[in-house]
């Protein structure tokens, strides 16, 4: 898979690619992620990739020119290319969009800054527009990084374990259940009994209901939306 980065902050990104798992993917050969200045693709003299708004305003818009040459140049190397824009108007961000954006060939992801990119960039790429929360960054460097996590680690041979993957948070629709190692007892609290049994069916019935129950306590809306799509069995079920 290979995900080309667009920002004017490129030093911003050395830090969290060159760590754990993402440089394990990268290293691996699985991922190749290129960070691109987008001032690479002016024609000024002073590499400007903002300008002042028409109509008036606080706030530089992005200009267009550079974002459309930079796409298409990129665009130009694969066959199968997604563009993202990371932008506070787009679609929230969640475990379905990683598992989708991890399967395929070539993202583009564009960073979003200042006041915002100039209209035209949407008309003419109509980029999937994605939002991490409503809350606004100072630009959209930190989203692009979380999106690229999030993706990267979904990429088969990445993490070790795929099944360590499946179960984590989101995957499977509820929350996580709670998770515990050594010591067996620690300040007077100690293990679930049911976890050191052996009982693998029993182990897992228990990680569901705790599941369930920490769902329906933490996040109510993913708890209905579980309960709507799993109609039976209804046994170890309980409402928010």
């Amino acid at each position: 898979m290979r995900i080309d980065i667009l920002t004017t902050f490129v030093e911003m990104f050395s830090g969290p690619f060159d760590e754990s798992i993402i440089k394990r993917g990268r290293e691996s050969g699985l991922v190749d992620i290129r960070v691109h200045n987008l001032r690479e693709w002016t024609h000024d003299r002073h590499h400007k990739t903002d300008d002042e708004q028409y109509g008036g305003g606080d706030g530089m818009v992005m200009l267009a020119q550079p974002l459309l040459d930079a796409v298409r140049d990129l665009q130009a190397e694969s066959e199968h290319s997604h563009v993202v824009l990371t932008s506070p108007q787009g679609r929230l961000f969640n475990q379905t969009i990683a598992e989708d954006f991890s399967t395929r060939e070539h993202l583009i992801i564009l960073c979003g800054h200042y006041k915002g990119i100039d209209e035209r960039v949407m008309e003419a790429l109509q980029p999937d527009e994605i939002s991490i929360g409503d809350f606004i960054l100072t630009g959209g460097e930190l989203p692009a990084m979380i999106v690229t996590d999030a993706v990267v680690r979904l990429i088969p041979g990445v993490v070790g374990s795929i099944r360590s993957v499946e179960e984590d948070s989101f995957s499977s629709g509820l929350l996580d259940c709670p998770r515990y190692t050594r010591p067996r007892e620690l300040e007077g609290m100690e293990v679930p009994e049911v976890l050191l049994g052996g009982n693998h069916a029993e182990i897992e019935r228990w990680r569901l209901e705790q599941s369930l129950q920490r769902t329906a306590e933490r996040r109510p809306d993913l708890y209905q939306k579980w309960v709507d799509e799993h109609p039976m069995p209804r046994k170890g079920r309980k409402r928010a």
